[in-house]
Order: C-alpha cells, then structure tokens, then sequence
C-alpha cells in the first residue's frame, strides 16, 4: 500500500507534472493556495520536516490549504508573528485546514510537533513588511531559529 506522499508524488509523475523525487507543485488559483507538509524537503532528505513553499505571497483575502502530504504534521500560526488584527489559527495534525487571510502583513506559521526542529514557513499577504520589525523580534528554540532567520533575510532580499 502506498503512502499518501508516494501516492501523491507518484500521480504527479503518471500526470507528467514532476517526477518521483519532485515535488508535485502545491494547488494554486488566482484566490487559493496549497502549502505541503513534507517529511523531507523534496529532492532533499537530509532537510528534513518542511512547508512547502517556505515563503508563499498571496493578495488579502486569498485562502490557503495547508495539505498533511505526510502523516504527523499540521500549521499554527506563531504567535507575535501576525499582523495586529489578524486571527490565529491552529490545525489539527493530519488535517488538512484553509485559512483566509484578509489582514495584509507577514505571517509565521510552525508545524507544532516539528517547530523546534525548524518546520516552519512565512505567508506574505499583499506584499506588505510593515510586521517585519516585530517578526524579527521573536524568539525561537532550536533549529527553528536558524531557519526564520534565513526565510526572513530571504524576504527582506526580494522585498
């Protein structure tokens, strides 16, 4: 039996839309997005614990679908890393859970069992850093600090 990650990659390979060591590519419309929750970076095992994509940027109001790809995983939002006025979320492991995100800002969000692990990810809605100060502020434990650390300098590079 199959799975769920070799199911999904395997039908994205069958469909010639990757291959088994790709990352079939998150759902993605004008107003919705999919984030995958891996075991292992695609194409990377040594990165282990991931949202893929790390960094997504959508327009307010545009929703996203955070997909348990693999079993053990969900997404929370980490809080002091929402913009003020923005609700919280947090999803139940092995679930998949839509969030609208109407409040423009920068948004970080953590996979709670894999957080200290470095299983963490940013949303930027409406190509707004007016957060950033306060993202930046916010502590981390483990390996989840390393890897803010570099998503954030990221942003801040394309910005």
């Amino acid at each position: 039996m199959l799975t769920r990650r070799e199911f999904i990659l395997s039908a994205a390979a069958m469909a010639g839309t990757g291959s088994a060591l790709a990352c079939p590519a998150p759902a993605s419309s004008d107003a919705e997005h999919g984030v995958l929750m891996l075991n292992a970076a695609c194409g990377d095992p040594d990165t282990p614990n991931v949202f893929e994509p790390a960094i997504l940027r959508i327009n307010p109001g545009d929703g996203v679908t955070f997909v348990p790809t693999d079993a053990g995983h969900n997404s929370a939002s980490k809080r002091g890393m929402i913009p003020e006025g923005a609700a919280p979320w947090n999803g139940a492991i092995d679930e998949n859970l839509t969030v609208e995100f109407t409040v423009p800002g920068i948004y970080g969000h953590i996979c709670v069992p894999h957080y200290e692990w470095g299983m963490v990810g940013l949303i930027v809605v409406g190509n707004d850093l007016s957060n950033l100060k306060s993202v930046k502020k916010i502590r981390h434990p483990g390996s989840a600090r390393k890897v803010f650390r570099a998503l954030l300098k990221d942003l801040e590079a394309k910005a």
